[in-house]
């Protein structure tokens, strides 16, 4: 009988974190007067990149294939200015945000309009295993995020 118990217990820890790992809020807001069909190139703002730790890397990596496998091109922030007048037209900026607690990790990709500063639309991606694996954390919401943005950009 403690077997069993046990065993059901197990099953409804393991059904409970599975339901408060689905209940963070991954969504994207954009703006009503988007045109976001006309954008074919996106430049990832990211002053950090090469003072950030080896070890996250591998996250700033998966974060931009997230990002190209919406369709956009990237482009190098530090190439924009070698861009047509035209291709400068169809050009989203990027800046990517982090947030991290022992409740959920939050990833967010805001796009920018390069002509006109204005933000055009906000990708965000969370997930939790409620403390239990920081690393697991970030990939859900890397994965999370990505499927956002392709949505948005489809």
């Amino acid at each position: 009988m403690k077997k069993y118990l046990r065993m059901l217990s197990m099953f409804i820890g393991t059904f409970l974190l599975m339901s408060l790992t689905n209940c963070t809020t991954s969504k994207s807001v954009v703006s009503q007067s988007a045109d976001l069909s006309k954008y074919k190139y996106v430049a990832l703002i990211d002053n950090d990149t090469y003072r950030i730790p080896p070890e996250l890397i591998q996250y700033q990596i998966q974060l931009y294939d997230a990002v190209e496998q919406s369709g956009l091109t990237l482009i190098n922030q530090y190439r924009i200015n070698e861009l047509t007048r035209n291709e400068q037209s169809a050009l989203l900026l990027a800046t990517i945000g982090v947030t991290a607690s022992q409740e959920e990790t939050v990833i967010t990709v805001n796009f920018i309009d390069f002509d006109s500063d204005r933000p055009l639309a906000s990708c965000r991606g969370a997930y939790t295993t409620l403390g239990l694996s920081s690393n697991a954390d970030i990939k859900g919401a890397i994965k999370r995020v990505g499927e956002q943005i392709s949505k948005t950009f489809k």
